[in-house]
Order: structure tokens, then sequence, then C-alpha cells
């Protein structure tokens, strides 16, 4: 049984391009934290892209909340990390599972160095195009643009080579 426990922006940016439900297609059990629960349903973002999805996932019990017991830990390494990040490090710890979705580098590179396996956005993409999820990873990463999701052209094409989408050079 594959388990995860996911951060705030993998989750607006699925969202965002309608395809929440790759994490519990391609996960057997998918896991959020208190924190991360709260910086997408926080009724003061602009945008609130995630909140409606992510409430509707919780409730049918797709994606499940977790409360970190460790909070003291969280406190003690925070500022290198944000507080959303350090918790879903925590809790997968606590939890005992391996696999983090994490996009943001310095905290991927972190999560590697406690021994957990961190994948992003993009890696979910991929992984949702090989379990033949999705028939293209280029149209969900021109949405992502358009909606501003920042990438640079070196990643789009590193992805979409990976993707066999676009010719090695």
């Amino acid at each position: 049984m594959i388990k995860a426990i996911c951060n705030s922006s993998p989750i607006i940016g699925l969202s965002s391009i309608k395809k929440l439900d790759l994490l519990w297609e391609i996960f057997d059990e998918v896991y959020i934290t208190d924190e991360v629960y709260r910086e997408i349903t926080a009724a003061e973002k602009i945008k609130n892209i995630g909140t409606e999805e992510l409430i509707q996932a919780v409730k049918n019990g797709y994606i499940k909340i977790y409360s970190v017991k460790n909070k003291l830990l969280v406190e003690q390494l925070y500022g290198r990390l944000h507080r959303g990040e350090l918790e879903v490090m925590v809790a997968a710890k606590e939890l005992k599972i391996k696999r983090v979705v994490i996009d943001d580098r310095s905290a991927r590179h972190f999560a590697e160095t406690v021994l957990l396996r961190s994948i992003g956005l993009m890696g979910i993409l991929l992984l949702a195009k090989e379990y033949k999820k999705i028939d293209s990873v280029k149209e969900y990463l021109d949405v992502l643009i358009e909606n501003g999701f920042r990438m640079s052209v070196k990643l789009y094409n590193e992805v979409l080579k990976s993707a066999g989408e676009i010719e090695d050079d």
C-alpha cells in the first residue's frame, strides 16, 4: 500500500488544473496536516484555488487530516522551511510514511536528508501519464502556466522529455 503526505502547493496546482483526484488515484492513502489544511482553506487567500476541492476531498474521505504530535520539533525547525512543509515531514515520520509530495526545492532536499522520498507536482503528472490517468502532460503544464504557476523553460522541457512528448536534443 503506497501512502503519501502532501503539502499545500501540489494540492493548489492540481486543483487549478481540475486534477486533484490524481493524488488518490496514484496513492492508496493521502494525508495532509492541520497546517496544510489551514493554509489552503484560510479565508484570507485571494484566489482560494483548491479550497472547495480540498474540503470535498476530506469530506469524501479521499484525503485524511493528521495532527502532528511533535509540535516542538516543528517549532525548533521553523524558519528554515515553512510550517506546512515541516509538518508534512514530521507527520511522515510519525505515520511511518516514506513519500512526501512537496514542490519547494529546499523542502524536498531537506526531506531527502531525513530519508523521505519526495515527489512534486511535475512528478505526479508524469506518474499519472505512466499509469494512463492522463493522456498528455503538456496540456496540464500549459494550464498551470496560464494560471500563474512559475516554471523555468528548462524544467518545462525536461518534464516533456520525461513524458516522451518532445524529442531529446
